[in-house]
């Protein structure tokens, strides 16, 4: 469920010109002092006008949260979602730059469905991060919700989200990352049209048991219909994705594992693995040719559980994302462990809280909707 490449501005370093302020306009914000603080790996080359701003990759390696905006993926959609954000007009504006993007009424689908429609990848892809973003957008007309947004000082997002999460941080602006998510929903459908392939989720066994299980099913299939752990959710809930006989097999073999039970996902295909390999060359070209810059604070891969700083890597991290893993069971612990204080889940759907909660009995997060 995807990535990317490009040149960073001129980043002056004048205290009042650096801000962790964020809109969605066309500006992108700065990086914060305090994530600049953080990073005296850093090496930077600033000079005056056209010249450009190096940045270590490792800008962010000892960030220490304690606020957290957490977007969700696909799957989180559900017809209605937007009605909130009509209330709110910078939300409702969001909608109206997307259909011109979109070329139809975005909205229209999000609220009216039909449930089919809105299910699609190519649909719920776009609808999730334009209904993510609009979120933050209600959460900042509520009373203190600036102040809650500027004091957020991670942010991430499950597959998908991790687009939302960059754009939120100011890596890309709304329309650029919205026609990136709309290309990624239909590349990685046609990749899925492509093969027959599916997921499935096994819930109650734990990471390596799961595996077992897995090496248990490829045994019985042909190399096109191999199946590997695709999304490490939380303990007790992981995702297999592979070829569609694999799947069966790891279905029927499921009981025998002990697993309390096995959900066959609404998905096109395989995310995750290589089957979206059709994917990746599609999203590289994208983006190569999309405005990519530092983040302003930091956005955790779902590739490898780190946030990055350097523009060109995030780019091949995002192409890579639809054919690995998700590190999403990795990202929250490691948020936990270093002391995250509250955590936002922001867009349709109240799954991220589920796993939050489920990791953490007394974690602080909150859902806002849109």
């Amino acid at each position: 469920m995807a990535s990317s490449s490009l040149v960073l501005p001129s980043i002056s370093l004048s205290r009042s010109s650096i801000s962790t302020s964020m809109d969605f306009k066309n500006e992108i914000p700065r990086i914060s002092m305090k994530n600049l603080d953080r990073g005296r790996r850093v090496f930077m080359s600033i000079a005056v006008g056209s010249q450009t701003t190096v940045v270590d990759d490792a800008l962010f390696k000892d960030y220490k949260p304690s606020r957290a905006f957490l977007f969700p993926g696909q799957g989180a959609q559900a017809v209605g979602m937007g009605v909130e954000a009509q209330k709110v007009p910078a939300a409702a504006e969001l909608y109206k730059r997307a259909n011109d993007i979109m070329g139809f009424d975005l909205l229209d689908v999000c609220i009216n469905g039909p449930k089919e429609k809105l299910d699609s990848t190519v649909l719920s892809q776009p609808a999730i991060y334009v209904t993510s973003l609009a979120a933050v957008e209600v959460l900042r007309a509520r009373d203190g919700g600036q102040g809650i947004i500027d004091s957020v000082d991670v942010t991430c997002g499950l597959s998908l989200g991790e687009y939302t999460a960059l754009a939120f941080a100011g890596a890309f602006t709304f329309e650029d990352g919205l026609k990136l998510v709309k290309l990624r929903g239909e590349a990685m459908q046609d990749a899925a049209d492509a093969a027959k392939s599916a997921m499935v989720s096994i819930i109650g066994l734990d990471s390596e048991k799961v595996q077992q299980l897995c090496d248990a099913a490829n045994q019985e299939v042909d190399e096109e219909n191999k199946v590997q752990i695709a999304n490490f959710l939380c303990p007790g809930n992981y995702a297999v994705s592979g070829g569609l006989k694999g799947i069966e097999a790891v279905e029927a073999k499921a009981k025998s594992f002990k697993a309390r039970m096995t959900v066959r996902l609404a998905v096109a295909g395989a995310f995750h693995t290589s089957f979206m390999d059709p994917a990746v060359s599609r999203l590289e070209a994208a983006l190569a040719s999309t405005e990519l810059r530092t983040p302003r604070i930091p956005v955790i891969s779902n590739v490898d559980a780190k946030p990055h700083a350097d523009p060109n890597t995030i780019k091949e991290i995002l192409a890579r994302q639809v054919t690995s893993p998700v590190q999403w069971e990795t990202t929250v612990k490691t948020l936990l462990t270093k002391g995250v204080e509250k955590c936002y889940e922001l867009g349709p759907g109240k799954v991220i809280a589920g796993i939050v909660k489920r990791m953490d009995k007394s974690a602080d997060i909150e859902n806002i909707g849109a």
